[in-house]
């Protein structure tokens, strides 16, 4: 037996585990799917006006989360709040970050096109949800509505990993 194989065999398995833990550890092992709280659900933004947060009710929501980073909140809702309050405040700068492939209702480049485009408007939803982290919605003129997470530009000095 020539043992140089057994040994690139073993590395190569071995290699090949590690890499399949990681990949799911990052896609499906880090998210919890959450609730809405029942009938009466609500999310909060802020006002424009004097910096309350306002609730907007919802239905249908669908969310995950994860704990192992600030980033990782995603989730798709329904509005039932109409008229839109006019006093929301619009957010430059948004991005929605991609989701795993799995949580199917949320499109990060479709929504990106759709704000870039005009028939979405980002608004702020949570500022520092988490420190340097705002909470983003989506907001389509139908009630369709996505959330995300997303650093912002507060603090540029201090960096992330202050």
């Amino acid at each position: 037996m020539n043992w140089g194989k057994v040994a690139v065999a073993a590395l190569a398995l071995s290699t090949a585990a590690a890499g399949a833990g990681v990949w799911y550890a990052q896609v499906y092992g880090f998210y919890d799917r959450i609730e809405a709280d029942g009938p009466g659900a609500q999310i909060n933004t802020q006002s424009a006006a004097d910096g309350t947060m306002m609730p907007l009710s919802l239905t249908d929501f669908q969310g995950i989360d994860a704990s192992s980073s600030p980033l990782r909140w995603r989730a798709c809702f329904r509005l039932t709040s109409e008229p839109l309050p006019e006093s929301l405040i619009p957010y430059d700068g948004a991005t929605p970050l991609n989701g795993p492939g799995w949580f199917d209702c949320y499109d990060a480049d479709q929504i990106g096109h759709d704000l870039a485009s005009g028939a979405a408007v980002a608004v702020l939803g949570t500022p520092e949800i988490r420190p340097d982290v705002d909470r983003v919605l989506a907001i389509y003129p139908d009630g369709r509505a996505y959330g995300w997470h997303q650093y912002n530009d507060k603090t540029p000095e201090r960096g992330v990993m202050d």
